[in-house]
Protein backbone atom coordinates (compact mmCIF):
# COMPACT_ATOMS: atom_id res chain seq x y z
CA UNK A 1 0.00 0.00 0.00
CA UNK A 2 0.99 3.23 -0.96
CA UNK A 3 2.33 5.95 1.95
CA UNK A 4 0.27 8.49 -0.45
CA UNK A 5 -2.84 6.50 0.51
CA UNK A 6 -2.18 6.86 4.27
CA UNK A 7 -2.06 10.12 4.05
CA UNK A 8 -5.19 10.80 2.27
CA UNK A 9 -3.10 12.20 -1.19
CA UNK A 10 -2.95 10.79 -4.64
CA UNK A 11 0.28 8.89 -5.53
CA UNK A 12 2.25 9.99 -8.01
CA UNK A 13 3.15 7.12 -9.32
CA UNK A 14 2.58 3.19 -8.65
CA UNK A 15 6.39 3.09 -8.70
CA UNK A 16 7.36 6.00 -6.81
CA UNK A 17 4.45 7.30 -4.49
CA UNK A 18 6.56 9.74 -2.77
CA UNK A 19 7.56 11.69 -4.98
CA UNK A 20 5.53 14.88 -5.92
CA UNK A 21 3.75 15.71 -9.44
CA UNK A 22 6.34 18.62 -10.00
CA UNK A 23 9.44 17.51 -8.39
CA UNK A 24 10.57 16.28 -11.65
CA UNK A 25 9.65 19.40 -13.51
CA UNK A 26 11.99 21.50 -11.04
CA UNK A 27 14.83 19.09 -11.29
CA UNK A 28 14.64 19.37 -15.32
CA UNK A 29 14.40 23.78 -14.89
CA UNK A 30 17.94 23.12 -13.39
CA UNK A 31 19.35 21.35 -15.70
CA UNK A 32 19.17 23.80 -18.72
CA UNK A 33 19.61 22.51 -22.10
CA UNK A 34 22.14 25.07 -23.10
CA UNK A 35 24.40 24.45 -20.50
CA UNK A 36 23.91 20.62 -20.26
CA UNK A 37 23.33 20.02 -23.94
CA UNK A 38 27.00 19.21 -25.42
CA UNK A 39 28.38 17.20 -21.86
CA UNK A 40 27.11 13.82 -23.45
CA UNK A 41 29.50 14.53 -26.41
CA UNK A 42 32.32 15.62 -23.95
CA UNK A 43 32.03 12.62 -21.67
CA UNK A 44 32.41 10.49 -24.67
CA UNK A 45 35.72 12.39 -25.73
CA UNK A 46 36.94 12.31 -22.05
CA UNK A 47 36.64 8.12 -22.03
CA UNK A 48 39.17 8.05 -25.03
CA UNK A 49 41.93 8.22 -22.69
CA UNK A 50 40.76 5.80 -20.53
CA UNK A 51 39.67 3.37 -23.30
CA UNK A 52 43.35 3.33 -24.01
CA UNK A 53 44.80 2.68 -20.72
CA UNK A 54 42.41 -0.03 -20.31
CA UNK A 55 43.32 -1.63 -23.61
CA UNK A 56 46.92 -1.48 -23.45
CA UNK A 57 46.22 -3.47 -19.83
CA UNK A 58 44.94 -5.76 -21.27
CA UNK A 59 41.03 -5.24 -19.34
CA UNK A 60 39.10 -6.54 -22.27
CA UNK A 61 35.56 -6.49 -20.53
CA UNK A 62 36.25 -2.80 -18.98
CA UNK A 63 37.03 -2.10 -22.59
CA UNK A 64 33.67 -3.21 -24.06
CA UNK A 65 31.70 -1.96 -21.21
CA UNK A 66 33.41 2.03 -21.98
CA UNK A 67 32.99 1.26 -25.64
CA UNK A 68 28.96 1.01 -25.11
CA UNK A 69 29.18 3.97 -23.09
CA UNK A 70 30.90 5.70 -25.49
CA UNK A 71 28.67 4.63 -28.24
CA UNK A 72 25.66 5.55 -25.80
CA UNK A 73 26.68 8.64 -25.16
CA UNK A 74 27.23 10.10 -28.70
CA UNK A 75 24.39 8.07 -29.87
CA UNK A 76 22.41 10.41 -26.88
CA UNK A 77 24.05 13.96 -28.01
CA UNK A 78 23.06 13.65 -31.69
CA UNK A 79 19.65 12.89 -31.09
CA UNK A 80 19.47 15.44 -28.49
CA UNK A 81 20.38 17.59 -31.02
CA UNK A 82 18.36 16.58 -33.46
CA UNK A 83 15.58 16.78 -30.56
CA UNK A 84 14.56 13.31 -31.46
CA UNK A 85 12.21 11.15 -29.75
CA UNK A 86 14.59 8.33 -29.34
CA UNK A 87 16.60 11.03 -26.87
CA UNK A 88 14.22 9.81 -24.22
CA UNK A 89 15.88 6.28 -25.06
CA UNK A 90 19.07 7.06 -25.56
CA UNK A 91 19.44 9.16 -21.71
CA UNK A 92 17.87 6.00 -20.40
CA UNK A 93 20.30 3.13 -21.99
CA UNK A 94 23.13 5.66 -21.55
CA UNK A 95 22.03 5.69 -17.57
CA UNK A 96 21.55 2.67 -17.52
CA UNK A 97 25.43 1.75 -18.25
CA UNK A 98 26.47 4.32 -16.13
CA UNK A 99 24.93 3.15 -13.53
CA UNK A 100 25.53 -0.36 -13.72
CA UNK A 101 29.33 0.72 -14.39
CA UNK A 102 29.23 2.50 -11.20
CA UNK A 103 27.88 -0.46 -9.19
CA UNK A 104 30.14 -3.58 -11.12
CA UNK A 105 33.09 -0.84 -10.29
CA UNK A 106 32.22 -0.49 -6.65
CA UNK A 107 31.39 -4.35 -6.14
CA UNK A 108 34.93 -5.35 -7.48
CA UNK A 109 37.12 -2.85 -6.20
CA UNK A 110 39.45 -4.43 -3.74
CA UNK A 111 39.77 -3.19 -0.30
CA UNK A 112 40.94 0.04 0.93
CA UNK A 113 41.93 2.93 -1.65
CA UNK A 114 40.51 1.26 -4.54
CA UNK A 115 37.18 0.96 -3.04
CA UNK A 116 37.09 4.61 -2.25
CA UNK A 117 38.52 5.73 -5.39
CA UNK A 118 35.37 3.34 -6.47
CA UNK A 119 32.93 5.00 -4.60
CA UNK A 120 34.09 8.58 -5.54
CA UNK A 121 33.86 8.07 -9.18
CA UNK A 122 30.32 6.54 -8.74
CA UNK A 123 29.35 9.41 -6.45
CA UNK A 124 31.24 12.43 -8.46
CA UNK A 125 31.00 11.45 -11.77
CA UNK A 126 29.24 8.59 -12.83
CA UNK A 127 26.13 8.68 -11.03
CA UNK A 128 25.26 12.42 -11.71
CA UNK A 129 26.51 11.99 -15.38
CA UNK A 130 23.37 9.37 -15.44
CA UNK A 131 21.02 11.68 -14.16
CA UNK A 132 21.88 14.34 -16.30
CA UNK A 133 21.84 12.26 -19.46
CA UNK A 134 18.34 10.86 -17.87
CA UNK A 135 16.86 14.72 -18.02
CA UNK A 136 18.63 15.66 -21.29
CA UNK A 137 16.49 12.75 -22.98
CA UNK A 138 13.63 13.47 -21.12
CA UNK A 139 13.77 17.36 -22.12
CA UNK A 140 14.62 16.48 -25.86
CA UNK A 141 11.57 13.33 -26.61
CA UNK A 142 9.44 16.65 -25.22
CA UNK A 143 10.04 18.69 -27.35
Amino acid sequence: MSTAVLAGRPAAGPFFPSIRPGALDRLDRLVRPARFERLPALAAAALLPWLAVLAVCHETPWVVLDLLEFAALLTLDAAVRRRSAAARWAGGAVALLLAGDALVDVAFAGPGHAVLAALVMAGCVELPLAAVCLLLGRRAAAR
